[in-house]
Formats: structure tokens, C-alpha cells, sequence
């Protein structure tokens, strides 16, 4: 039984939910304590929770200590099976957090695994839908045919937004070995910028999308590059905004190679009393310094990939070796021993 503590450096929920996906494609049980210990409100939340229900259908997993709250939670896995699981968080409960456990586990199921999950596509913390589709999944079709569709947004605070996805993996736990290694090291050349800035229908006489688009282009137009921001507006539960910005590079000058993405995304949440175009700018500078970085790789993705560099091989350069990545470290290493190095000088982290 793997022991875990959960206070460990960041001390959050993504702990949890990394264990969760190396417990299910290992077969290793795990226990931790401490969950989420330094937080306002510690312990388990109802979109970890959900984690756990969604892989006792996907695994026919058992599981202790599951309810909100808890902060001790015991996790044993079982076989994989491909097949369709339906989750509802509930709440605004972040999609793509809930995604961190199911993920690996789908793409290792040897078969076809659909994912219908409602809950929220924006908010706090929590990586937005579009970054989610247009800069994490890309580097995940090594791997796996994946179709994301967002069916409905959802924003804070009744959430609501809904997301159906298919994946088919390439690969299975024991022919890891022949699967193409992550080498995002070269940031390369900056090709062009998009974007998706999006709004509630409410908001829509007061053009709060295209304000946030036009801001952004304002601030990134220093780069010289073909800049296409798209704005849409949607029904939904909640009032709210959002934007993603991802850059688009080549280690090509004249082309962009599909087969090694290399992209780097920024996003920022509208918020009551926030003006569109501050939302906008604030996106966008954020994208400007992770370009001016000169690396492949953006902070929030970095923590995203450590299960897959952990899993598939590779290694990546990032703006900033945060906590949530030195815990995401930590939790691959009880699982699949000492196998990824930290160059903190050079922020290069790849599997030895």
C-alpha cells in the first residue's frame, strides 16, 4: 500500500488527483492523509470526489473516505474497461481538473472510452476548456485519438457547462516502450497567436468578448504575427467571461509540424467590477512574458504533462518549475520509483 502525504510542498488537490491516475494504470492501491491540510476549507471537494466515482466505473475501483470533507481517503484499483462514464460535478467544479484522473487511465484503457462530464469549463485555478483543447490535448495525439466537443459552457458560480470527449488510446501500460517521447526543449519560431474570448449571451450587448479580444491584440501586436481571437457568446446557468491565448510555434521557419506541437497559453477569468479590456491585457501580457521566456513549454502545462513525461519518456523546458509540478514529482515517484530529473537551473525536467 502506497503511503501519500497530502500536505506535501503545494499541499492541493492535484495530489489527489495524480495518485488516482497512477493508482489506476499501475494497479497500485494507495492511502493519503492530510488532504489538502493548508486550505481554507481542507479535505476533500465534490469535483475530487466525483474523481473517484468516475474511476469506480471506469476500474470497478474500491475506495474509503470518500465524502466532502475528508481528509484521509484509501484507493484500490481495478481492471480497466473501455466504455462510456457520464460524471456531473454538480457544481462549478472545474471539468479539467476532474480530467487529471481520467486521462491516462482512458488513453491506457485498450479500447474506446467516452467521457460525458458536466460541471464548469472557466473559473479560479483551473485550467479554461480552450486551453484544455487547444494547448494540453495537442501534445496527448501522440498518444491517443482524442475528439473534445464542448457541448455548453459553464461559469461560477452554478457551473453547468458540459464536455463530450473520445479517446482511443494508441498504446497500452506494457508497450510503452515503442510510444514517441515529449521533446519540447526549442521554443523555436513563433508562427501566430489564437485565441477564444467568450461570454455569457447576458454580456453580449455590452460586446464583452470582442473587448477582451480587442485588448489583447492591442498588447500583442508588438510580436508582428497573425492574430485571430474568436468571440462567441452562449446560453448559460451563470454570468461570466473568459479568455484563452495560446502562441503557436515551429522549430521550422516555414511550417508548423503537427506531429510536435509546440504552444504556449495564457488565460484570465472576467470577474464582476473587472473591465473586458483589463481581462483582456492581463491574458495577454501573461502570454508575452511566457514567450519572452523563450521556452516550450508554459507553467500550467508543465504540470499538466509530468504523468505523461513520467509515463511515455521525454523531457520539457518551462518558464517555472512551480510546487504543483515538484508535487506532481512526488506522487509519480511512489507510484513508478526515481525516474525524472530536475535541471532547477535550466528548468528541464525529463525522465531518466
Amino acid at each position: 500500500m502506497i503511503q501519500l502525504e497530502g500536505d506535501y510542498l503545494e499541499g492541493g488537490g492535484q495530489l489527489v488527483r495524480n495518485a488516482l491516475a497512477l493508482s489506476t494504470i499501475t494497479g497500485k492501491p494507495f492511502e493519503v492523509n492530510n488532504i489538502r491540510k493548508g486550505r481554507k476549507v481542507p479535505g476533500l471537494k465534490a469535483q475530487h470526489i466525483h474523481c473517484v466515482e468516475a474511476l469506480k466505473k471506469l476500474c470497478n475501483a474500491k475506495a474509503e473516505g470518500v465524502e466532502p470533507g475528508s481528509t484521509w481517503l484509501r484507493f484500490e484499483p481495478g481492471k480497466i474497461e473501455p466504455k462510456t462514464v457520464s460524471v456531473d460535478i454538480g457544481t462549478a467544479g472545474s471539468v479539467s481538473l476532474l480530467l487529471q484522473s481520467l486521462l491516462l487511465p482512458a488513453m491506457l484503457a485498450g479500447g474506446k472510452v467516452r467521457l460525458k462530464i458536466r460541471g464548469g469549463t472557466a473559473g479560479k485555478w483551473a485550467m479554461p476548456f480552450d486551453f484544455f483543447n487547444e494547448v494540453f490535448v495537442p501534445q496527448l495525439r501522440r498518444y491517443a485519438d482524442i475528439d473534445c466537443k464542448l457541448v455548453r459552457r459553464g461559469y461560477y458560480p452554478k457551473g453547468g457547462g458540459e464536455i463530450d470527449l473520445k479517446i482511443k488510446g494508441k498504446y497500452t501500460f506494457e508497450d510503452l516502450a515503442s510510444a514517441p517521447k515529449i521533446d519540447l526543449v526549442k521554443q523555436g519560431y513563433l508562427m501566430q497567436i489564437k485565441g477564444a474570448s467568450h461570454a455569457s449571451a447576458d454580456l453580449e450587448k455590452a460586446q464583452v468578448a470582442e473587448r477582451q479580444a480587442g485588448a489583447a491584440k492591442q498588447v500583442l501586436s508588438k510580436l508582428n504575427v497573425p492574430a485571430q481571437i474568436a468571440t462567441t457568446y452562449s446560453e448559460t446557468l451563470s454570468t461570466g467571461s473568459e479568455i484563452t491565448l495560446w502562441a503557436v510555434f515551429s522549430l521550422q521557419e516555414d511550417d508548423v509540424d503537427v506531429s510536435n506541437p509546440i504552444r504556449l497559453g495564457a488565460d484570465a477569468l472576467g470577474e464582476p467590477g473587472k473591465r473586458a479590456e483589463l481581462v483582456g491585457e492581463e491574458a495577454a501580457k501573461k502570454l508575452l512574458s511566457e514567450i519572452e521566456s523563450g521556452v516550450a513549454v508554459d507553467s500550467h502545462l508543465a504540470d499538466n504533462l509530468i504523468l505523461f513525461i513520467a509515463v511515455f519518456g521525454g523531457q520539457l523546458k518551462t518558464s517555472e518549475i512551480t510546487d504543483h509540478t515538484k508535487t506532481g514529482v512526488y506522487v509519480v515517484e511512489k507510484f513508478l520509483g526515481k525516474c525524472l530529473d530536475i535541471d532547477e537551473k535550466n528548468k528541464i525536467i525529463r525522465k531518466i
